[in-house]
């Protein structure tokens, strides 16, 4: 997903059917998922304290932290840039509701 050359995190796909796309992802210190849609409305599950640098369009950025095991959700066409702003490893799981 990045362009040119980053430290990706890694996407791993968990579930994935007709109603439901569930993938883990893994971030490094300073590892991002690349600019990015998304289809469909979506809930994130934090497993570790998340420390995220956002990245939206317009330039905008937003650092937004969440504690392990809290949850939020976001609505489709979200689009932005998602990066470990912090200095330890992240992690989380995405649950998107495909129908």
């Amino acid at each position: 997903m990045c362009k040119d050359t980053c430290n990706e995190a890694a996407a791993t796909t968990l579930i994935s059917d007709d109603k439901t796309r569930v993938t883990r992802f893994d971030f490094a210190p300073g590892a991002e998922t690349g600019w990015h849609v998304h289809e469909y409305d979506y809930v994130i599950v934090a497993l570790t304290d998340l420390t995220m640098r956002l990245q939206l369009p317009g330039g905008e950025v937003r650092d937004v932290t969440t504690p392990a095991g809290q949850a939020y959700r976001r609505d489709a066409g979200t689009e932005h840039n998602v990066i470990n702003g912090g200095d330890t490893p992240m992690s989380f799981v995405e649950i998107e509701f495909v129908a």
